[in-house]
């Protein structure tokens, strides 16, 4: 017999400069001393959105300004199963302190320096790595000449994952344009993915691939790459993401676009639907740029991911 998941919210409460806050358990509690995102219970007949507000000003005595619905995620405990709802906090008033006499600690997804984490956490940091913005190849539209100088100019402004599609190019061209784009992406500490092709992308040496919605549904294993992402249209697409255990999906088309013009389109309510209760992080895409990124999280993303958009 199952147990009955208790509802918790989560806030991942973020600075301009990426850091974000962790807090350790007080003693008395189960997992005392262990260190977590802030956060409690959600009481009945609340909101999740009132429950982060609440705790948040009853443990950390600041008020929420801005949150963003992010990830949701089921944990089962030895005490307790718990259904996590993970928040973006940008925005708050006045400065956390420990009201309830518990550590606190600003902390880098790439230098933590506390431990041990409660165990539901690592999923949370390996998403918290994923950059907000995914730039995916237009080189056979442009030229991979133009290309890889507007690669490099949006890696100098700050892109950290790429993907390379350019599914009309013949192998050759393809595996010439990933042999010139990834050191220029290793140079400036990003991460490159292959689309749907895992012989390639291990050939090459590329950080992971980006799997398309039917070789998605055709797997029965998560490939063996550090990243591994997957578009996807569907509520049965998401949910086979979720199964393999990838580390992110993208959504869409959010908007029409310009390669697609009068295609179906998501909407953001869709998009929201679609991503409510998800585990994963989750890109939306489909006629987006950087401008578009606030309201991507209002509905639930985690990013935005785009072509054309991607290197204006």
């Amino acid at each position: 017999m199952s147990r009955r998941r208790i509802e918790v919210v989560a806030a991942v409460l973020q600075r301009p400069d990426g850091s974000f806050l962790l807090a350790q358990r007080p003693i008395g509690k189960v997992y005392e001393g262990y260190w977590e995102f802030p956060g409690g219970k959600v009481e009945a007949g609340e909101a999740p959105e009132a429950a982060l507000a609440r705790e948040l000003h009853e443990e950390l005595g600041i008020d929420v300004v801005r949150a963003y619905p992010w990830i949701t995620r089921d944990y089962d405990y030895e005490h307790a199963a718990v259904r996590l709802r993970f928040y973006r906090v940008t925005q708050w008033s006045l400065e956390p302190h420990g009201r309830e006499n518990q550590a606190f600690s600003w902390q880098r997804i790439d230098a933590l320096t506390v431990s041990p984490l409660l165990p539901a956490n690592g999923p949370i940091l390996q998403a918290l790595a994923l950059p907000t913005f995914y730039g995916i190849s237009n080189a056979a539209e442009v030229g991979t000449h133009t290309f890889l100088a507007q690669l490099e100019l949006a890696l100098q402004r700050g892109l950290k994952l790429v993907q390379i599609r350019e599914k009309s190019m013949a192998p050759e061209a393809r595996a010439a344009l990933v042999a010139q784009a990834l050191p220029i992406v290793r140079e400036h500490g990003a991460s490159l993915l292959m689309n749907g092709d895992d012989a390639l992308a291990a050939l090459l040496g590329a950080d992971g691939v980006h799997l398309t919605s039917a070789g998605l549904m055709a797997l029965r294993s998560r490939p063996g790459f550090r990243i591994v992402g997957a578009s996807c249209h569907f509520e049965r697409e998401l949910a086979r993401a979720a199964e393999l255990g990838l580390d992110f999906a993208v959504l869409g088309p959010v908007a029409e676009t310009a390669s697609h013009p009068g295609s179906l389109t998501l909407g953001w309510e869709r998009f929201r639907k679609l991503v409510a209760n998800y585990p994963l992080p989750v890109y939306a895409i489909g006629g987006l740029q950087t401008g578009d990124l606030e309201q991507a999280w209002a509905a639930g993303a985690h990013g935005i991911a785009a072509i054309r958009g991607a290197w204006q």
